[in-house]
């Protein structure tokens, strides 16, 4: 599977198809020569399933249902002598509650336990129910309702394969002020907001410069706009907040009837079990598709340190429909950067509005304590996992969640992911971000048990668009602090924020911490640390990635935070990024390699985030190519090594440059 690509690669093919050959001619040499042929594994075990399967034969023939056919794994995988394979027929299963994967549905001597589409397939595994019985409810307005019962909430819906928008308006920043508990409207021209017939319902979603926040709304009445609490006061102190954004991008307030004006739009009226519809043109409410999200995960694979899930493999199949339900809680999303939001109530400054929009020493008391996204497919406390050949598409929120902290799990056990490999699979059309690999809390970084550490993940060769549609501060893939973690060969487009972040903690939870977080605070809240982080030996290489940073600031195709030995970022090609960063070496940046790499119609190519008070450094730029020689780095500044970078105009690429641009993204095999 091969995107649009610059410079297709010929030679490439024809370099591995011979490799191919010659494997072949090898084996079959050494037969000729009376060497021992290999020993042939012992044939698998075969179950089957269907969505409509019965009984507990699990054959061909009498499939059973995929919660039998985890019992059927279970009876038989305690000594398995050959993998156990589960087949799964096409059609979508729904699913009444997450599918959960522990030691008891793991392979054992060596051998795998596979789920995977039975050959010519599409199996989907569901958290999602269809609304069907459409009538027209307001034919001037063009708007359809369904009645879908009551006792459910859900922040997306996907109609014929696509997450529709949720009903929204946009607000004029000038037109409110914000105070304690909320907004005043300075302006007649919100006056309709105060007749709203649900205004409880409704929430504000505003877009800074890296954070994406959401805010829920507890009534509106007289011009004043109160909040819920505590999201309220998280949103509205720390780092480019709802107030005081460092870019003020669009102000939405959402999720109300008389926001239904675009086609395309939804909502869904929880008292009455209503769900209303104002249909795209062309699409027919007879025959449309329209699927609401009953679940906020799908797939959990964990076990625990001791006995960890192991050798379990998911194959062809496809992850879709669900929602992820705490920002519309009290909690909204009080977004920091990257999935990361703060929690729970918080002491802040008396006149935070004013003191803390630039951060603060109680705002840094959040920090230690923040918490991530819960993705759909969660993996943690497992080793040996693999994803191959899946399609992760119409999800709520983060698509697969790697080793994240025990808060983003809900097996309640975090990290302690060893051996995980994401390969060839596809992640399309989700609110949140594509893959996320490592947490953002202390056992993440400095674990308390060793094998809370997350270790040999692979993200490769998968292509990765359209994602972050509702939390646009997201990125394709995220890797916080992984040892021994490979990302390569990925397709990554279409994005609103950064294709590839790795590293976390702005040099803060490095040997010595920052000074910069001395001067803010911190370390009245955390300790400082002696030993290095987990993230090391982190490879980024071979990636194609153009056509992000759509639509945030302050990112990159890749961006880097905080000390990473070992960490190489080579043989990447990044175009197209609305005119941002080609690499962004952010706060405490260190020990990074950029070798290699190639560039085109980028902003500064290369940039390092450093001040006298943060460690920004130590990084070696050798050897890249780029159609802007925009750079911040200077060659033998901050212990900085840049050389042999090569501008090029007029697009006229070396030889060389254009090697790396014809083998980047997914390989062909």
């Amino acid at each position: 599977m091969r995107f649009t690509h610059a410079f297709p690669s010929s030679r490439g093919r024809a370099g591995r198809a011979c490799l191919t050959a010659i494997a072949v001619l090898t084996a079959v040499t050494a037969t000729a020569l009376g060497q021992a042929p290999p020993v042939r594994a012992a044939q698998a075990v075969i179950l089957h399933a269907s969505p409509d399967g019965r009984g507990t034969a699990c054959s061909a023939a009498r499939p059973c249902s995929i919660g039998q056919a985890k019992a059927g794994v279970r009876s038989l995988n305690s000594s398995m002598r050959s993998d156990i394979v589960v087949r799964l027929a096409g059609g979508t299963y729904r699913l009444s509650a997450p599918l959960t994967f522990t030691r008891a549905d793991s392979g054992t001597n060596g051998h795998t336990v596979t789920w995977k589409a039975a050959p010519g397939a599409r199996p989907v595994i569901s958290g999602g129910r269809k609304a069907t019985g459409w009538t027209l409810r307001d034919r001037a307005k063009n708007i359809w309702k369904a009645e879908v019962g009551t006792g459910f909430d859900f922040r997306q819906l996907y109609v014929d394969g696509v997450q529709a928008t949720r009903a929204r308006t946009r607000l004029n920043r000038a037109d409110l002020t914000s105070g304690a508990a909320g907004y005043t409207f300075t302006s007649g021209a919100l006056k309709y907001l105060n007749s709203l017939a649900d205004p409880g319902r409704t929430e504000i979603n505003a877009l800074g410069s890296f954070t994406n926040r959401y805010s829920p709304v507890a009534d509106i009445a007289d011009g004043v706009m109160t909040m819920e609490q505590p999201a309220w006061n998280n949103n509205t102190f720390g780092y480019d907040t709802i107030g005081s954004p460092f870019r003020q991008g669009p102000l939405y307030i959402e999720n109300a009837y008389e926001f239904l004006d675009t086609a395309g739009e939804w909502y869904l009226d929880t008292r009455a079990g209503t769900l209303y519809y104002k249909p795209l043109p062309g699409q027919n409410m007879s025959t449309v598709d329209v699927e609401m999200p009953r679940l906020e995960s799908l797939l959990s694979v964990g076990g625990t340190y001791g006995a960890p899930a192991t050798r379990i493999s998911f194959s062809g199949l496809e992850f879709s429909h669900t929602s992820w339900l705490l920002p519309s809680t009290g909690q909204g999303y009080a977004n920091q950067q990257t999935g990361a939001f703060v929690q729970g109530a918080w002491a802040r400054p008396s006149d935070a509005l004013n003191s803390c929009q630039y951060g603060c020493r109680l705002f840094e008391a959040t920090r230690p304590h923040w918490h991530q996204m819960p993705a759909a497919v969660q993996v943690s406390a497992a080793s040996h996992i693999s994803f191959t050949g899946n399609r992760f598409s119409r999800l709520g929120q983060v698509a697969l969640g790697i080793g994240n902290d025990a808060n983003a799990h809900t097996t309640g056990v975090g990290l302690g992911a060893d051996t995980i490999r994401v390969t060839g699979n596809v992640f399309t059309q989700g609110a949140g971000g594509g893959v996320v690999v490592g947490g953002v809390q202390a056992d993440a970084h400095h674990p308390g048990d060793p094998r809370m550490t997350d270790r040999s993940i692979t993200i490769s060769d998968n292509v990765m668009h359209q994602l972050a549609l509702d939390y646009r501060d997201m990125t394709a893939v995220l890797v916080t602090y992984a040892t021994d973690a490979t990302v390569s060969h990925n397709e990554i487009y279409d994005m609103p924020y950064t294709g590839i972040a790795v590293g976390y903690g702005w040099g803060t939870n490095d040997p010595g911490g920052s000074q910069d977080y001395v001067n803010r605070g911190l370390y009245d809240f955390q300790p400082v640390h002696t030993t290095p982080t987990t993230l090391k030996n982190l490879r980024v290489t071979g990636n194609y990635l153009h056509d992000v940073m759509r639509t945030m600031d302050d990112g990159a195709c890749v961006y880097t935070l905080s000390a990473a030995p070992g960490a190489l970022i080579d043989r990447n090609y990044c175009a197209d990024n609305n005119g941002h960063y080609g690499i962004y070496h952010d706060e405490g940046s260190r020990d990074y390699s950029d070798i290699n790499n190639v560039f085109r119609d980028t902003g500064d190519w290369n940039h390092e985030n450093s001040n006298a008070t943060n460690n920004t450094g130590a990084l070696t730029v050798t050897d890249n190519w780029t159609s802007n020689g925009s750079i911040s780095l200077s060659d033998g500044l901050r212990g900085n090594t840049v050389t042999g970078t090569v501008v090029v105009g007029d697009g006229d690429w070396p030889r060389a440059a254009e090697r790396v641009m014809e083998n980047a993204g997914v390989r062909p095999e």
